[in-house]
């Protein structure tokens, strides 16, 4: 019998929390980063690779996978995991946030959202109901209720009318959400940068209850700063015994912040997207291996991480794959860039346990500060 999706509270300091999340297909332990497997597939990276890095849960996404290959097909080849072969947990973000950023043509109405395909320019349409079958057919283990995600910046208006749409949609999300053991729905909490609505929109999504809450509608062009200060106050009306998840975040210094101020789980595309374009992150702040300097350099990205390309090869041969354009400088960089979340993810759920996240994160902001330069 599997146990029940649910989250254990192990330590906190200050804002800051230690945690586990019970799955269906296993443990994550929290504060966690999920690696990006939009169309089934984390970029340039073996799934062997990501389970070496120490990754416990990847996600998916609706949006992507009921375009191509469809969601009826994986499910007849025996679902997400197995169509990857990918034994631990994932979560599917439910393609609110894909239909507002990809989409050239949309209308969205309280029944849903009807659009085109980025793909190919066909006309599609999804509703609540849909969004959730289609995650149940993937075999999620975290669903996500379909929101509507404004741009920013939004007036208070619009914000506040996607807001209770929201609202709306994950009632029905909940409702069809179909409960069995290990598996769990998120709610998303919208609001823009409007203090009312965001404590409007989580009091009604607690209302209603999920196993974990999301803070949405954040990264999409308003700033570091803004995020923050968003974060300072969004947090505090989510309930302390659910996990917190900051969706599509992001840049490490926004993960140590968001730690901070609460927040357990993250996803981002930016450890492969900047791997594909010769950005590594080190310990000593990131670099591009493109720049000149590396040309001669014969030392290993970072001398602290266990990926393959730190262990088997110098700066030098990196910087000269990249200027090569081959395809092995993206996989090696994208794997390295994934490894390093993973074990800064470590050392922050370290730094919780032994009561000195305070001097982490002051460490890394000293050594965030950092900028490679040189052309």
């Amino acid at each position: 019998m599997l146990n029940k999706f649910s989250f254990n509270l192990k330590n906190t300091h200050n804002k800051a929390r230690r945690g586990e999340v019970f799955t269906a297909h296993g443990k994550i332990q929290t504060p966690a980063f999920m690696p990006v497997g939009t169309a089934a597939t984390v970029k340039a990276i073996k799934f062997d690779d990501i389970k070496k890095s120490g990754a416990e849960i990847i996600l998916g996404n609706t949006y992507h996978l009921m375009l191509r290959p469809t969601a009826e097909l994986i499910d007849q080849l025996g679902g997400f995991h197995k169509f990857m072969n990918w034994d631990k947990p994932i979560l599917t973000d439910s393609g609110g946030f894909q239909v507002m950023s990809l989409s050239k043509i949309r209308k969205i109405t309280d029944a849903g959202v009807e659009f085109s395909s980025h793909l190919d320019g066909s006309k599609h349409f999804v509703s609540p109901e849909r969004s959730i079958e289609i995650q149940h057919k993937l075999g999620s283990d975290i669903t996500m209720i379909f929101d509507e995600c404004v741009q920013f910046p939004a007036t208070y208006d619009q914000a506040k009318e996607a807001m209770e749409r929201s609202i709306a949609w994950a009632k029905r999300s909940k409702e069809a959400f179909k409960q069995r053991d290990g598996y769990g729905i998120f709610g998303i909490v919208q609001g823009s940068t409007f203090r009312d609505l965001r404590e409007i929109s989580a009091k009604k999504l607690v209302e209603i209850g999920f196993d974990g809450y999301a803070v949405g509608g954040l990264a999409v062009g308003e700033g570091q700063k803004v995020m923050f200060e968003v974060l300072d106050y969004a947090v505090d009306f989510l309930p302390e015994d659910k996990p917190r998840y900051l969706m599509g975040v992001g840049k490490p210094s926004d993960i140590v912040g968001a730690v901070a101020r609460g927040i357990d789980m993250f996803d981002c595309v930016i450890p492969t997207r900047s791997g594909r374009t010769g950005q590594a992150f080190t310990r000593n702040g990131a670099i591009n291996i493109r720049n000149a300097k590396y040309k001669t350099d014969d030392k290993p990205l970072d001398d602290k991480c266990a990926c393959y390309a730190c262990t088997n090869h110098s700066r030098a041969y990196l910087h000269h794959l990249a200027k090569a354009g081959e395809i092995l400088a993206s996989m090696l960089l994208s794997e390295h860039n994934i490894f390093y979340y993973q074990d800064l993810m470590k050392d922050i759920r370290l730094a919780i346990e032994e009561k000195r996240f305070d001097d982490f994160a002051a460490d890394f902001f000293d050594v965030e500060d950092v900028v490679d330069i040189e052309q």
